[in-house]
């Protein structure tokens, strides 16, 4: 498999000679349409004027002065009338003269085969070293007619400033080739360590920084993947906590299980012992299928992008029905109630949001002692909705706060596990708020209480 730089200086190679290939194409092209027949009416007049000054000069040596007309730059091809070609200058590469076209000069018209060279050729036509690619006038000497082909000669039409400008192309070719070889190597060696980082991170190694210090696309692409590998470390250590969690979770419950059912095949368990062992079991077998609810929750909310069912409903209705449910324990712990709800049509997912209110408010029935108080609140504002759920409650100290919405998390394990807790409740409120664009606060102080504050924004 080529690599990208090999691939680039291929690239690089194939622009150049398509560029100068079209470039030649294009200029060639021009000459025909445009400068051909300038360049051809330029010349015709210079042949006019030599053969001018031949006729008005009878005692001109034709010889030296043809010769010195060659010396100066011209290739010259004379034909008299019994066809005798002499030659002055270097010679055509291809001798191609028609002799249509050499009696039509000695009959006494002119012949215009720069304008007239076909356009189809491939070489540009002003460097075409044919004897077609001439213009003829005839002249008279001494008596006798003779066809004069002229055309420059290339070669001695370049002069030191044409060397010099080709050789100044030439290096800055040189140069423009090296500097993009350079510049591609620039550019592909923080790719090459993007590709290193992106194997590590495939092979699950989530350490390590880029040391691509840019301010382009591809630096903007290395921050974003560094942060990527930073939240996929993350995410690593979540997994790997979540996991551990899960085991510990369900292994508890099971061992007592495991363990008390033991101790009811003992024939001789007294029967009051016997009940008491069967109701530790049930109450372990309600705790892993809580556990299970809630963790079949979590998954249907991490898999799908937009699990919600939306529709109007009455929040204000939703919220007293679920605070209904738990009358019982209220009246239990002797704890006193205040509600400030206002009337509030919502749209949302009211399964989702009902198990938001049921976790809130349970948590604040959880932890709050005998004869405390709850307070509940429910507004509608100009662009959201917010719900308050005030306990005066035991309260969360300050580094628990900071976690109480990671999975599993508990502030007081040995508490969580008398009432019964999981530790993915306040998991699952805060995945289904963000669902639904909005976010939850707490306050809370040891002793003191807790405060959760949610807000929705109007759908």
């Amino acid at each position: 498999m080529r690599s990208l730089y090999g691939k680039f200086i291929a690239m690089t190679a194939a622009i150049m000679v398509i560029s100068g290939l079209i470039a030649f194409l294009a200029v060639n092209t021009y000459y025909h349409q445009y400068l051909k027949g300038q360049n051809d009416e330029k010349n015709m007049t210079i042949g006019k004027s030599v053969a001018s000054f031949i006729q008005s000069n009878e005692g001109l040596d034709l010889e030296d002065y043809l010769m010195m007309q060659s010396a100066v730059g011209y290739k010259l091809y004379v034909v008299d009338e019994q066809r005798r070609v002499i030659r002055y200058g270097e010679p055509f590469r291809v001798e191609n003269l028609a002799e249509k076209a050499i009696d039509q000069v000695l009959n006494g018209d002119v012949y215009h085969g720069m304008r007239d060279l076909p356009s189809e050729t491939f070489v540009t036509g002003f460097f075409s070293n044919e004897s077609a690619n001439t213009v003829g006038v005839p002249f008279d000497y001494k008596g006798k007619t003779y066809a004069l082909f002229l055309r420059p000669d290339i070669k001695m039409l370049f002069t030191e400033v044409h060397y010099i400008l080709g050789g100044m192309v030439l290096v800055m070719a040189v140069i423009s080739l090296l500097s993009m070889l350079m510049v591609a190597k620039k550019l592909i060696d923080p790719i090459t360590a993007l590709t290193v980082a992106t194997k590590r991170v495939g092979e699950e190694q989530f350490t390590g920084t880029l040391d691509i210090q840019r301010k382009d696309e591809i630096g903007q692409l290395a921050n974003s993947f560094q942060q990527m590998t930073e939240k996929l470390s993350e995410n690593d250590r979540i997994r790997k906590e979540f996991i551990s969690d899960v085991s510990h979770d369900f292994q508890s419950p099971l061992l007592n299980i495991k363990g008390y059912a033991q101790l009811l095949l003992d024939d001789q368990l007294p029967v009051e012992s016997r009940k008491s062992y069967a109701s530790i079991i049930q109450s372990e077998t309600e705790r892993l299928s809580s556990l299970t609810k809630q963790l079949l929750l979590l998954t249907s909310l991490d898999q799908l992008s937009s699990p919600l069912e939306v529709k109007a409903f009455a929040l204000d209705e939703q919220l007293k029905e679920t605070i209904r449910k738990y009358r019982w324990l209220l009246e239990e712990k002797e704890m006193s109630l205040s509600m400030d709800i206002d009337e509030v049509r919502y749209t949302g997912d009211p399964a989702f949001l009902e198990k938001v209110w049921e976790n809130l408010v349970l948590n604040a029935l959880k932890y709050t002692d005998i004869g405390g108080t709850i307070d509940i609140l429910l507004a509608e504002q100009d662009n959201e909705i917010r719900v308050m759920v005030r306990d005066t409650g035991i309260g969360i100290s300050e580094e628990s706060i900071r976690r109480i919405f990671d999975r599993f998390y508990r502030a007081d394990d040995s508490r969580t596990q008398e009432t019964g807790g999981t530790g993915l409740g306040l998991s699952i409120v805060q995945q289904v708020v963000k669902l639904h664009g909005g976010t939850i606060d707490v306050a809370s102080y040891i002793g003191e209480g807790t405060t959760f504050t949610v807000r929705l924004p109007k759908l």
